[in-house]
């Protein structure tokens, strides 16, 4: 039950002083609550004028009985104690539910220049404890932007999983392997690991916008590492052998990527500087995970292709002038050995003699 005070207006005094119903209830409100008057316009901002009493002057419910109320309709007035009554009574509160529950909120606001999860990270261990102190059947439960964000994340990780995806898929189309995509995706770690680094250098919390940044390096890290990959295969057309292509491809393409990688994180800076804390996670997260994605595509991506080519076998690679087909000597038996002679009889002509003796 809940103490509630109510206000009732007085019909035989309200009529003959001519003051309706709703110039009781405009009058009450606005002294208690305050009524807009007009709008300042600073900039590209509209800041409400309110007017009402001051805090002194409507402490207590018999203060605002002082008020004179206005007729709407003509020039009456009469004091607020003269055409109502205030009575006291005990009321049912409301029951407010949440997710079908009966539910207390508790809600604050942040001050500006800090975020939300700032909040939450300091009074987090403070909520922990109090929620393990509750007795059986009460429980405690955090919504607000904070749910939000968690209902993003898991949009968002669906939404990543689409994308890697169809990605792959593509890169399998384009390279017509399998197993060229593993490779291209080695270095997407590294960056997300870059990302997070950055984070935690710059002090700046892991919320939604950080998220979305890291989810981004994806995309940006994979385009940098086809641009390598495309240079590997141009190679292998020309037949070219594997370790001249990797060296090549990492000196041909160090310029290109850096100066891309560069402009991303040169474009970026200013919004991290001045974008507040809305935009400075995603800013810090692309940086810090492009400036280390990038070392690690130059370097350890043609190392790992190297490995699958050379060691573990899952990528072919045929230099052109390699033995094969026709032009390859017969190979060794148990049962016969071949000696291959060349001999260069006139220029137009070459003659070849094949000895074989058995063992």
């Amino acid at each position: 039950m809940l103490s509630a005070r109510n206000l009732w207006r007085d019909p035989d005094r309200a009529n003959a002083a001519g003051i309706t119903n709703l110039d009781v209830a405009a009058s009450s409100a606005t002294g208690i609550n305050g009524g807009q008057v007009t709008v300042l316009h600073e900039g590209d901002k509209q800041i409400p004028v309110v007017t009402r009493l001051r805090m002194e002057e409507r402490a207590q419910l018999a203060d605002v009985q002082d008020l004179y109320v206005y007729s709407t309709q003509g020039p009456q007035k009469a004091p607020l104690r003269q055409v109502s009554s205030v009575d006291h009574e005990m009321q049912t509160e409301t029951i407010r539910r949440r997710n079908q529950f009966r539910t207390i909120t508790v809600g604050c606001m942040p001050e500006a220049g800090h975020l939300p999860s700032e909040v939450m990270n300091a009074i987090r261990p403070q909520l922990t404890a109090f929620g393990n102190q509750l007795p059986p059947g009460y429980q405690m439960q955090i919504g607000g932007s904070e749910e939000e964000q968690v209902k993003g994340f898991k949009n968002l990780v669906v939404v990543l999983l689409i994308s890697v995806s169809a990605i792959f898929l593509s890169l399998v189309y384009q390279f017509k392997n399998a197993i060229k995509p593993f490779v291209v995706f080695a270095a997407v770690p590294y960056g997300i690991v870059g990302g997070l680094t950055a984070l935690w250098i710059m002090g700046t919390p892991f919320g939604f916008m950080a998220f979305l940044g890291i989810i981004s390096l994806v995309g940006l890290i994979v385009s940098h590492i086809i641009v390598l990959f495309d240079f590997f295969e141009e190679k292998h057309a020309a037949g070219e052998l594997l370790k001249e292509a990797v060296l090549d491809a990492g000196i041909m393409r160090l310029r290109p990527v850096l100066i891309t990688v560069l402009a991303l994180v040169i474009a970026l800076v200013p919004l991290a500087l001045r974008g507040g804390p809305l935009w400075e996670p995603m800013c810090y997260a692309q940086m810090g995970g492009m400036l280390c994605a990038t070392f690690i595509t130059l370097l350890l991506v043609p190392v790992i292709y190297s490995i699958f080519v050379l060691d573990l076998k899952l990528i072919k690679w045929e230099a052109a002038g390699a033995p094969s087909g026709e032009n390859a000597l017969p190979e060794n038996t148990a049962d016969q050995e071949t000696v291959a002679v060349r001999l260069d009889t006139k220029p137009d002509e070459v003659r070849l003699y094949d000895r074989f003796a058995r063992k």
